[in-house]
């Protein structure tokens, strides 16, 4: 290897930085109509009437398009098939899209919008868990207001509860979480000959609008093409919510039969895309007299908002991963997503598990305090290590490398030094250093195995340049730079040569989504498995140029051929193997599927291997909190991860300090209030509160390798865990310079002050 393990500058970093980048808003069509969206006024209630008549009159307006136009199905294709494109019959959330104002400009179709008179009968709506729980609450999902629930049940932690020592009982709460990508959903739809459809935008899963597009068009997938264009940040959401821009998009192209621009502003968008699911958690530990943990049961309530979206899918992994990495014999989770009348939440970065994360770290801090222990050696204690059994009772029987971030990031961060207990400390502004651990279950899981699989496919050029197509996006992660340097090795050639284009769904089977740290590990293996069946090629034309007495005698390395037993001889190009292959009119390309390592779930008692692999990390904060206001500051954050191999070793660095900066914003300053009506009340950046460059503390990334064999060159996934466990280590730390427990996250100095409660 050359390229993998090396810190290779980004593909797309130079169009990025001079902004010759495209992005969806760059791209226009001749006859090019514009969309902007009549939104509801109210959170829940009956929709009486929708007149459009002065609508329509106005200069440049073509249509006010409504449910009944739809051309194909009025629902988007996700999951539970719950959601429509535009309402019919009832709204559910407040900003639910009820029409579509088709304009020649964009402004006349803003202008045209508060004509469009949307008649409402307004209901009372529901707005927290327990509300949608109660017995009495008006049904906005099936009998119960549940979207779905999970069981896992190992041993039998009620009785084993009676036997513990120490026996500890919290709740703990965490709040929606906006992605705050940089770059708005928008979508363009273009009509095409023989009823085709072909849709570009700013997505994280093209497949999934593409299901979207032949649905809202009532055509089949063979005359549907998604294109994803270069994506300014996505976060999980973009997963499930493109789905709902590109439909909109795609039913006014049908319609008029003009391509369709639909481009969202930052309000908007807010009030309307997916966000991260708020939740309560209640946890009951106990413990042996030495802090062991014996027996656990939980709780875990989401709220999916409208529509279930994701949900069901979100739970599942938070479900799995309620207790966090530590070991139990006897374990009980119980998992809710319900229904409310507010905003629908899906998929972000973590996907379920910082919710629970929250808790259980939080009540490890809690343990260690009322047990007089470190809470790094209570950790250590209980954490998982080789041949220990998960909640589901699966053995981790390798890559297992928790136990080493723990013991680097408490050298690095000089806990010892640090660590004290709360008690002790005086003065008004006060230090605090606190731990928290993760582990994270790689690609979709048990859950998601039918949509865990990855294609790809390798083209080899005459003049030694190399393309690659693959079914996972590049959305500012750094995708296709790691996978052109997994493509490099796996062929021989140099990284310069190597182009992984933007996903394209007429290039690549349905590869499932960019979601769960999956495009290494699934795009990686596919590519390697492509390289793999055109290495003969390549290796038979090498040794015709090179004379050699057989394939076997040649290495392929770095964008040369040359005999192994002489590898400082004579060498041939990448080049001159590329040609010679096409002179010998041998395949130049080839495709590669690859299936994820098989896992397992009882639905009955959550009992299997529900991920194939793991991967773990530990986060230690250090706070400064002014005593008299409450005001703190996050001064330093060392993070270690293992994530099996890093491919690119500043890309590593790179997502941990973002994903970093993310979970410190969960954790102290972001939030979304709703009125009593269910009106959003803080859908702008100028009320929705972001840590910025000059919030951010300190950050130190701490790689740790333990490989997987079953990974591109021992790699697992990554990309979600740098966030996950950020909010209860800076949590922590507050409690440790403070002796305030928070439970509620963002902690706001008014907590700290006890004003909040």
């Amino acid at each position: 290897m050359t390229a993998v393990g090396a810190s290779l500058p980004r593909k797309d970093a130079f169009d990025k930085l001079k902004g010759v980048a495209k992005y969806i808003d760059d791209y226009n069509f001749t006859d090019l109509v514009h969309i902007f969206t009549v939104r509801s006024e109210h959170a829940y209630g009956k929709i009486i009437s929708i007149d459009k008549t002065e609508a329509e009159k106005m200069p440049g307006v073509l249509g006010v398009v409504t449910c009944d136009m739809v051309p194909g199905k009025n629902i988007v294709p996700l999951v539970m098939f719950d959601e429509p494109f535009l309402a019919k019959d009832y709204v559910r959330f407040h900003g639910e899209p009820v029409a579509l104002v088709v304009a020649e400009t964009y402004e006349q179709a803003v202008m045209a919008a508060p004509f469009v008179k949307v008649q409402v009968e307004p209901l009372k709506p529901i707005l927290t868990i327990k509300e949608s729980l109660d017995p009495n609450a008006p049904k906005l999902h099936g009998t119960d207001n549940v979207f779905s629930k999970y069981n896992v049940e190992k041993g039998n932690a009620e009785e084993a509860m009676k036997k513990a020592v120490h026996v500890f009982e919290r709740e703990y709460t965490t709040p929606y979480q906006e992605h705050a990508y940089l770059e708005t959903n928008g979508a363009i739809a273009v009509p095409g000959i023989e009823d085709s459809m072909t849709v570009y935008g700013s997505m994280q899963c093209p497949f999934y609008v593409h299901d979207a597009v032949a649905a809202a068009a009532g055509i089949e997938k063979n005359k549907v093409r998604v294109v994803q264009t270069t994506t300014g940040g996505g976060f999980g959401g973009k997963e499930d919510f493109p789905s709902v821009v590109a439909g909109h998009a795609t039913i006014v192209a049908k319609l008029f039969n003009r391509p369709a621009k639909l481009i969202y502003k930052r309000e908007e968008d807010i009030i309307s895309s997916s966000k991260r699911h708020p939740s309560l958690v209640k946890v009951k530990v106990g413990t042996d007299e030495k802090g062991k943990i014996v027996a656990a049961v939980l709780e875990y309530y989401t709220d999916g908002g409208a529509y279930s979206t994701l949900t069901p899918i979100v739970l599942w992994r938070g479900t799995v991963h309620a207790l966090g990495p530590y070991e139990c014999d006897h374990i009980h989770v119980k998992s809710f997503g319900v229904a409310t009348n507010k905003v629908p939440c899906g998929a972000y970065r973590g996907f379920g598990s910082p919710q629970t994360v929250f808790a259980a770290e939080s009540l490890m801090d809690e343990i260690a305090d009322e047990l007089h222990m470190d809470p790094i050696e209570l950790r250590k204690l209980n954490c998982y290590k080789l041949g220990s059994r998960t909640a589901t009772n699966q053995v981790i029987d390798q890559s297992c490398g928790l136990l080493e971030t723990i013991e680097r990031a408490q050298e690095h961060s000089k806990w010892t030094n640090k660590w004290a207990n709360p008690a002790t400390k005086t003065g008004n502004l006060r230090r605090g250093i606190g731990i928290s651990l993760v582990y994270y279950g790689v690609g979709l899981g048990a859950g998601g195995k039918k949509l865990d699989r990855c294609g790809s496919s390798i083209t080899l050029l005459r003049d030694g340049s190399v393309h690659c197509a693959v079914g996972n996006v590049e959305m500012g992660q750094g995708a296709r730079t790691v996978l052109a340097q997994i493509a490099a090795d796996a062929l021989g050639a140099d990284f310069s040569s190597v182009n992984v284009v933007e996903t394209d769904t007429a290039l690549v089977p349905d590869s499932g989504p960019t979601v769960a740290s999956r495009t290494t590990f699934m795009s990686g293996n596919a590519l390697m498995l492509a390289a793999k069946q055109l290495r003969p090629s390549l290796l038979t034309a090498a040794a015709e140029l090179l004379e050699a007495a057989s394939p076997d005698d040649v290495e392929l390395f770095e964008g040369k051929a040359y005999i192994k037993a002489d590898k400082n001889g004579r060498s041939v190009s990448f080049k001159d193997v590329c040609g010679k292959l096409y002179d010998e009119r041998l395949m130049p390309s080839a495709f590669g599927w690859f299936k994820a390592p098989d896992s397992n779930y009882n639905q009955a008692d959550g009992q299997g291997n529900a991920y194939f692999v793991y991967s773990y990390c530990t986060n230690i904060a250090e706070v400064e909190v002014d005593m008299d206001t409450g005001e703190y500051k996050v001064l330093k954050i060392t993070s270690a991860h293992d994530m099996g191999k890093a491919i690119n070793p500043q890309q590593v660095e790179g997502q941990i300090e973002g994903g970093t900066l993310q979970g410190m914003g969960y954790g102290t300053t972001e939030e979304i209030r709703h009125d009593a009506k269910g009106k959003m009340l803080n859908n702008a950046f100028s009320t929705y509160i972001l840590p910025t460059f000059v919030d951010a503390p300190e950050i130190e990334p701490i790689i740790v390798e333990h490989a997987y064999d079953k990974g591109p060159y021992g790699a697992k996934g990554f990309g979600e865990v740098p966030l996950m466990g950020v909010a209860p280590a800076i949590v922590n730390a507050i409690h440790n310079a403070t002796g305030k427990r928070i439970r509620s996250i963002p902690v706001k100095p008014e907590k700290i002050l006890g004003l909040d409660e």
